[in-house]
């Protein structure tokens, strides 16, 4: 069940900020994914689908670096 009103009152975390803590992990965690799949179709000499996946992963490392830059941000009062 999810709610789109959860203040923390289900998570105990009201921080906006574990969202975002949540999202770069969620981008890392699928870059790492990603990795198996590269490795799976560069097996099968597939490179149409290893480039797909090597693009997705790049836009994951995108994702998680943006994330940490904002989060970095605000969790030094910038």
């Amino acid at each position: 069940m999810t709610s789109n009103t959860e203040t923390g009152g289900v998570t105990g975390t009201q921080d906006k900020d574990y969202n975002l803590i949540w999202y770069v992990e969620a981008c890392l965690s699928n870059a790492l994914r990603l990795e198996n799949y590269v490795q799976d179709a560069e097996r099968e000499k597939d490179t149409e689908v290893a480039d797909l996946f090597r693009k997705a992963q790049a836009d994951s490392r995108k994702g998680a670096e943006l994330g940490k830059e904002l989060l970095r941000a605000r969790l030094s009062g910038s």
